[in-house]
């Protein structure tokens, strides 16, 4: 058994990924890790870079697509999520330990190892479909990013968002990646009867920073292009500073909500840095990594704000966290928000609209 500490990992970087370990699923009795001896023979003159791994897709054949969310700390109800893990390869995702569950880790398996639910239109279809529906927006993703880069190829965010048009259910989405404007003539239609709304998170304005958080993201100007387009379709667009990490980039908090709405977003929300699980040893670890000489500063900030731990798993604290420096982050956000002209929310989506499968105009009457 190996102890997954970040404070016994070997420092490696591996080019275009989030991080480049692998700790054990907390399920998984066995672990194998890479004899760290072999890297500066078989690895290259660079024993500290191990060569980029490519990623593996895998097909997913659930039985269901949407997830029912019980959580007050999120606005939805139901959740759908076409693929599981994320190429993004952000250090901070709380979506990691889902990995665990595939008895993968949440390391480099979680941005390497994709399951695509490809099933995904057909499912959501048949849930849209059934009697007992009764027509409320449903929210991509809840967990990994459904404009992540396979989505290129995969297209499957993109008929789920066919399958919601056709019916006029309404949608919420949630994303990092300018991806999401190769689908502005849907979501043109879908304003057309004010059918969907669009978070786009920032974490940055920095591309350095946000290259190494995020490696496989968007970077910020991309973002801020992506707001300006879907506000230009007449989406409703938002900005989520998402995570704000403590001693590291709440200091931009200001700029971003500016910046934000110069590019015409209407709505500005925040989530404060999780780290659940095993994202403690790989965020510290990324701190070593990139900023070793913020990590003491970084990491005690985060204990400030989650009474001495590294994660609080409280509904309705977690989010956003407690005492003084929780509280200066909540004033100086809803300071920035106000004197930017952002709303703490996009407007209520229409759920009017909806035309059952079979249905006529009328049946609405």
């Amino acid at each position: 058994m190996s102890d997954p500490s970040a404070a016994h990992l070997p420092r490696h970087t591996t080019r275009g990924r989030g991080t480049a370990i692998n700790p054990p699923s907390r399920f998984e009795r066995v672990h194998v890790e890479l004899d760290p001896a072999a890297s500066a023979t078989d690895w290259g003159d660079d024993p500290t870079e191990r060569p980029a791994p490519s990623t593996q897709f895998f097909f997913d054949d659930s039985a269901s697509i949407l997830s029912r969310n019980d959580s007050p700390d999120v606005p939805y109800t139901f959740g759908l999520n076409p693929y599981r893990g994320c190429e993004h390869g952000c250090a901070y995702c709380f979506a990691r330990p889902y990995h665990n569950y595939l008895g993968w880790s949440s390391g480099l398996d979680f941005e390497t190892k994709i399951l695509v639910k490809r099933r995904a239109p057909a499912l959501l279809r048949d849930a849209l479909s059934k009697p007992s529906w009764q027509p409320e927006p449903v929210a991509f993703s809840g967990a990994t990013d459904c404009y992540q880069p396979c989505e290129r190829h995969f297209r499957l965010t993109r008929q789920c968002l066919e399958v919601a048009l056709e019916l006029r259910n309404p949608v919420a989405l949630i994303t990092k990646n300018r991806l999401i404007t190769r689908d502005l003539d849907l979501f043109t239609d879908f304003a057309a009867w004010n059918g969907a709304a669009v978070l786009i998170t920032m974490t940055s304005l920095d591309p350095d920073l946000a290259g190494r958080l995020e490696p496989r993201a968007a970077r910020p100007s991309a973002r801020l292009d992506a707001i300006s387009r879907l506000a230009g379709a007449g989406v409703p667009v938002g900005v989520m500073i998402a995570p704000i990490v403590p001693g590291l980039t709440d200091h931009e908090i200001p700029a971003i909500l500016q910046a934000a709405a110069n590019a015409g977003a209407r709505s500005a929300s925040r989530i404060v840095l999780r780290l659940p699980h095993d994202v403690k040893t790989l965020f510290t670890d990324w701190l070593d990594t990139h900023y070793p000489g913020k990590k003491d500063r970084v990491l005690s900030r985060i204990r400030e704000i989650r009474g001495g731990e590294l994660n609080v798993t409280q509904w309705r604290t977690r989010m956003r966290g407690e005492g003084p420096h929780a509280e200066s982050i909540h004033h100086l956000f809803e300071v920035s928000r106000r004197r930017a002209g952002l709303a703490p929310d996009l407007p209520e989506l229409n759920t009017t609209a909806f035309r059952p499968p079979g249905g006529t105009q009328l049946d609405l009457l």
